[in-house]
C-alpha cells in the first residue's frame, strides 16, 4: 500500500514550527472549524473568533509557503461535527492512510485521537509538543517521590535547564523569586500607557458576522475586538509592551484599577496558548531587557515566573494527575453559580469590574481571577463543576490544561492541596489594598458584617469557620485561626448572621 499521510492541525496548533509540520515537510493538512470544539461549552464570542479568526489566517500562511491545505469551515459538511468525523472524511475521499499530528493539549481529545487507529482503521503518529519546555516525562521524573508538588522548585529546574536568569550555578540578583517586590497598590492618578490593539481584518470581520449569527446568545461582545490573529500581530503588541509596559510590570502587576482591564500585563497569554508566540523565545525577549538595562529584575523575573514556571508547571501537572483531576470536591461546595457571573449585574465593585472586563475583553489579569472571581466563589461555596466551566467558556486564553488546574487547584482548592499549600481565600481588606474598587462600592470594607458590610468580609470568617476541620491544622493557616479564637461573641454571631441571610439570597 502507497504511504498517503495527512497531518491534522487542531485550533491551538498555530505554529510554523510544529513538530508535526517539521516530520513531514511535503504532506498536506487538514485544518477544521468544528462544532463539537465551538459548543462543548458556551465559549466567550471573542475567544471563538479569535480561534477561528487565527485558524484561518495561519491556513492562508501554510498555503502560501506551498503546503496543501484542506480547511474545513464551520458547517459547511453538516455530517461533520467532531476531529473523529473529519479524519474519517478525509480518509474516504482521499484515501489518506496515516495521520501526523502534535500531541493535543487537552485530555479529552488526545482520547478521541488514540482511539482513531481502532475505531478508523487509520495509522496514527502522535508527536511531542516541542512547543513547552518541559515533556510530560521530565515532569512525572521530577514529581516522582515528592510528598509535595510545589511550583517553585520546578520553576528552579526550569531556570537552570535554560539558562534564563542565571548566573551559573545561582540565580541573578541572588534569589530565585522576587514575588515580595510586585504587590505595589497603583497611584492615585496614575496613568497606564496605551496598548496596541488592532482592528479587524477582512478575515476576522466574516469571522465576527458569522460568531454574531450563530454565537450571539453566549457571553461578551464583539464590539472592541482587538486581540491579534496572527502571528505579526501577536509579536508587535508584545514588542509594544517590552517597550512601554514592561518596566513597571513588577511593580504593578497584583494591582487593580477601575475601568482599566489591562494595566501592565502582557496580554500574551492567548498568543502564546494557540501557538502565535514561542514561549522560549518571549522569556528571553525579556530577560535582554534586564541585560541592556531596560526593565529591572522584579519585573523581568515576575513575568518569566509566570511563562517558565506557573505555565509549564500547571501543564505538567494536569498531564500527571488527569484524567480524574477535576472529579475532587475537598469541601463538598455545590451551590449554583449566581447569574451574575454572566450579566456583570452585582452591587459589589471588584467583582463588577472583573466580570465587566470579562464581558467586553474576554479577559480578566490573574488577580481578578485568583482573588476577585475565584475568592468569592470559594468563600461563597460555589460547586467546582460550575467555577471551572466558567472560566473556561469565559477567556479567550482558557484550554482546559492551563485552566483546570488554575482554577480547580489554585482559585478553588478543590484539589485539597495538589496545587496549593492553602487556600487562596482573602476578605475586603486584600481588596481594598490592591484596588481603588472600594472607594466606589455600594458596600462598605471596613464593616465586618450586616447589610452594608463588604460580603466579603464576613464569607471569609463564615468559611473559615465552616471548614476548620479541614484547616485549623494547616500550618500556613494558625494565625488565621488564632485571630478567630480572638474574636467576640457577638462579632462571631454577626458574621455568621450576614453570611447565611447573604447566601441564601444567592441567585
Amino acid at each position: 500500500m502507497t504511504d498517503k499521510p495527512l497531518i491534522l492541525i487542531l485550533g491551538d496548533q498555530l505554529s510554523p514550527d510544529l513538530s508535526s509540520l517539521a516530520a513531514a515537510p511535503d504532506a498536506p493538512v487538514l485544518m477544521a472549524e468544528l462544532p463539537d470544539e465551538a459548543s462543548y461549552v458556551r465559549h466567550h464570542q471573542q475567544k471563538i473568533t479569535l480561534i477561528f479568526a487565527a485558524m484561518r489566517h495561519f491556513s492562508k500562511a501554510l498555503e502560501q509557503s506551498g503546503r496543501a491545505v484542506t480547511y474545513l469551515h464551520y458547517a459547511t459538511e453538516p455530517t461533520i461535527n467532531s476531529f473523529t468525523d473529519a479524519v474519517k472524511m478525509m480518509m474516504q475521499r482521499d484515501g489518506y492512510n496515516r495521520l501526523l499530528l502534535t500531541e493535543p493539549a487537552e485530555w479529552r481529545l488526545m482520547q478521541e485521537v488514540e482511539s482513531w487507529a481502532d475505531t478508523l482503521g487509520i495509522g496514527v503518529e502522535i508527536l511531542p509538543d516541542t512547543r513547552f519546555l518541559a515533556t510530560h516525562q521530565e515532569f512525572a521524573d521530577w514529581a516522582n517521590g515528592k510528598k509535595q508538588l510545589r511550583m517553585e522548585f520546578f520553576y528552579r529546574e526550569m531556570r537552570r535547564k535554560t539558562g534564563l536568569l542565571m548566573d551559573g550555578d545561582e540565580p541573578l540578583g541572588g534569589q530565585w523569586n522576587y514575588d515580595a517586590d510586585n504587590r505595589k497598590k497603583l497611584p492615585k492618578g496614575h496613568t497606564t500607557p496605551p496598548r496596541l490593539h488592532f482592528a479587524p481584518d477582512d478575515v476576522t470581520q466574516e469571522v465576527m458576522q458569522f460568531v454574531a449569527q450563530h454565537f450571539g446568545n453566549h457571553i461578551g461582545t464583539l464590539d472592541n475586538f482587538a486581540w491579534p490573529v496572527t502571528a505579526a500581530q501577536a509579536e508587535a503588541q508584545f514588542a509594544h509592551w517590552l517597550d512601554f509596559c514592561l518596566p513597571q510590570f513588577g511593580d504593578y502587576q497584583d494591582a487593580m484599577k477601575t475601568d482599566e482591564a489591562f494595566l501592565y500585563h502582557g496580554l500574551v497569554g492567548a498568543s502564546l496558548n494557540i501557538g502565535l508566540l514561542n514561549p522560549l523565545e518571549v522569556c528571553r525577549a525579556v530577560e535582554a531587557r534586564y541585560h541592556s538595562g531596560q526593565a529591572p529584575l522584579n519585573a523581568v523575573e515576575g513575568f518569566i515566573r509566570q511563562v517558565l514556571g506557573w505555565r509549564e508547571f500547571i501543564r505538567g501537572l494536569y498531564w500527571l494527575k488527569m484524567p480524574g483531576y477535576g472529579d475532587s470536591n475537598y469541601f463538598a461546595h455545590h451551590r449554583a453559580l449566581p447569574g451574575f457571573y454572566y450579566s456583570g449585574d452585582t452591587d459589589m465593585a471588584c467583582m463588577r469590574a472583573a466580570i465587566g472586563a470579562t464581558r467586553e475583553h474576554a479577559y480578566a489579569h490573574h488577580i481578578q481571577r485568583l482573588m476577585v472571581t475565584g475568592n468569592f466563589a470559594l468563600l461563597a461555596g460555589i460547586a467546582p463543576d460550575d467555577v471551572n466551566r466558567w472560566y473556561l467558556e469565559v477567556y479567550a486564553d482558557a484550554f482546559e490544561w492551563v485552566q483546570l488546574p488554575n482554577t480547580h487547584g489554585m482559585a478553588l482548592f478543590a484539589d485539597g492541596g495538589i496545587v496549593g499549600s492553602k487556600p487562596y481565600s482573602a476578605s475586603g481588606a486584600y481588596i481594598n489594598r490592591m484596588s481603588d474598587h472600594c472607594s466606589g462600592c455600594a458596600y462598605q470594607v471596613k464593616e465586618p458584617h450586616g447589610d452594608t458590610a463588604c460580603p466579603f468580609n464576613y464569607l471569609y470568617w463564615d468559611f473559615m469557620i465552616r471548614h476548620r476541620d479541614k484547616l485549623g491544622g494547616n500550618p500556613r493557616m494558625g494565625m488565621v485561626y488564632r485571630n478567630l479564637d480572638k474574636m467576640p461573641d457577638d462579632k462571631r454571631r454577626g458574621v455568621l448572621a450576614s453570611a447565611k441571610r447573604f447566601l441564601e439570597q444567592l441567585k
